[in-house]
């Protein structure tokens, strides 16, 4: 009979590689690059098939199953906007709680088995209201929106700035073991008038 602090050997060669292996995959994350014909994981092309789901147009209760959903439709990617407006409706007061909780999407993404592609914003073409943008940007001196403007571009740092850290401090980018292999920030400075488009 066994003491009872004695592990089976093949019990714990089972326990060491379960950790290494977790240790490996989470500590290093993998190396996402672009060679100018595709995405390169790891030094591998790959074709990514990538869907959308905004995750504050559904519960977080539905997230894990919407996703489940999107990975046994052959999705390798979960592409997302950020809504400026929704996390930030008065200016420097965040709300990332409940259908907002960004992180805790992520976080599901990955543990789904599936990438995540950040679409930052700072306007989001989704049919959301006011482009995604916060009313309270309208009281800015001098601020004209989706133009090279001063006023303008200082916000949209400071908001893109906050997400990337934040996405960074729960580790979520791929180089840190997390599901991001991408992040987008759209800035659209040309118009579309009736068809033609100007500077």
């Amino acid at each position: 009979m066994r003491g009872r602090d004695q592990i089976p050997q093949p019990q714990l060669l089972f326990v060491f590689l379960s950790v290494l292996l977790t240790l490996a995959t989470t500590s290093y994350g993998v190396n996402v690059t672009y060679d100018n014909r595709a995405l390169l994981i790891d030094g591998k092309r790959r074709v990514l098939v990538s869907g959308s789901i905004h995750y504050p147009r559904s519960t977080p209760e539905m997230w894990a199953d919407l996703i489940q959903k999107s990975k046994d439709g052959g999705l390798d990617v979960i592409e997302t906007y950020v809504f400026w407006n929704a996390h930030e409706p008065v200016q420097n007061q965040y709300n990332f709680e409940g259908r907002y909780d960004l992180v805790k999407f992520i976080k599901l993404v990955g543990e789904a088995g599936l990438y995540a592609h950040l679409r930052i914003g700072p306007y989001v073409c989704a049919e959301w209201n006011y482009g995604g943008f916060p009313l309270w940007l309208h009281s800015i001196p001098g601020i004209k929106f989706r133009t090279d403007n001063e006023p303008f571009k200082a916000e949209m740092q400071r908001f893109t700035a906050k997400i990337v850290d934040m996405m960074k401090q729960e580790k979520l980018y791929a180089s840190q073991g997390g599901p991001i292999i991408l992040s987008q920030v759209s800035f659209f400075i040309c118009f579309q008038v009736y068809g033609v488009m100007t500077n």
